[in-house]
């Protein structure tokens, strides 16, 4: 990986929220594992390029969320200790409640941010970060914060979304008004360059599409929702949504369904593997 490449000089990230993210995922909470197929996907995929050579003794599950791969961590590599954190009080509750008896002796929930990680330097032989920091206003101090807080030969395992995400969907917004729509993500040269920066021994970034398929357009928009995953770009539009235009939308959405009458949903997925 190249630490020559200028910074995507077209990408300028939007401001974010923090208080409104955690409040959108903590409302969803209960709901959220029941339509998650993007990200346990993308979830296991990240779990299966972590190097099989690896012990680890200490994890930490930055952006936990539900809980659902802390427990998929634990079975993985069987750590003395994990350690998960999440911004959102919603989540962690929930996860919580769902721990067995058997983890708690060895599992610690926080809530915390992970781009100001409350750990001490050399606390973690593997940190795990799926489709979270895509939700970070300073990816690289995320990526900081991990590389001080892993072991010398210590492993970042993270995923997260790249601005060819949902572009069907942005095309179908586009002739009907001028605002934002669909989150915006950083460009892949942009993560690429991030992870370059820390002096990592090694670092590699992949990148490939997932589309999700869908009969009809609102079961992706009420799958965004269910998620706490939908629009919270500050530059979105602040008005209601009349039927005219959702009518609009439809239509023009109509334009990417495919020869098996199905209305397609891409994902940009970039996995980042880094060895402190």
């Amino acid at each position: 990986m190249s630490s020559t490449q200028p910074m995507n000089e077209s990408y300028s990230p939007a401001p974010v929220d923090k208080s409104r993210i955690a409040a959108s995922f903590s409302r969803s909470a209960a709901s959220y594992d029941s339509v998650a197929q993007l990200q346990q996907q993308v979830g296991n995929e990240l779990l299966a390029k972590i190097p099989q050579s690896i012990e680890a003794k200490t994890i930490l599950d930055a952006g936990c969320g539900t809980g659902y791969f802390t427990r998929q961590l634990t079975k993985q590599h069987n750590p003395e200790q994990i350690y998960a954190i999440d911004l959102a009080a919603g989540m962690l509750s929930y996860a919580v409640d769902k721990t067995t008896e058997t983890e708690q002796s060895r599992t610690h929930w926080a809530q915390a941010d992970v781009e100001n990680l409350p750990f001490a330097d050399n606390s973690f032989d593997l940190i795990y970060s799926s489709l979270v920091v895509q939700w970070c206003g300073d990816l690289e101090a995320f990526i900081r914060e991990a590389k001080r807080a892993l072991k010398p030969g210590g492993v970042l395992a993270f995923s997260t979304l790249g601005p060819r995400t949902l572009y069907e969907l942005k095309e179908a917004w586009r002739p009907i008004d001028q605002h934002v729509h669909v989150n915006e993500f950083m460009p892949f040269e942009c993560v690429e360059q991030l992870m370059a920066g820390q002096s990592f021994f090694s670092a590699d970034l992949s990148s490939h599409d997932i589309v999700l398929e869908y009969q009809r357009l609102n079961q992706l928009t009420k799958e965004l929702k269910s998620l706490g995953a939908h629009n919270m770009n500050e530059q979105q539009s602040s008005g209601l949504t009349g039927k005219n235009r959702i009518k609009k939308l439809i239509e023009n959405y109509e334009q990417f369904r495919s020869k098996d009458g199905v209305l397609p949903a891409t994902y940009e997925v970039y996995y980042g593997i880094s060895v402190a």
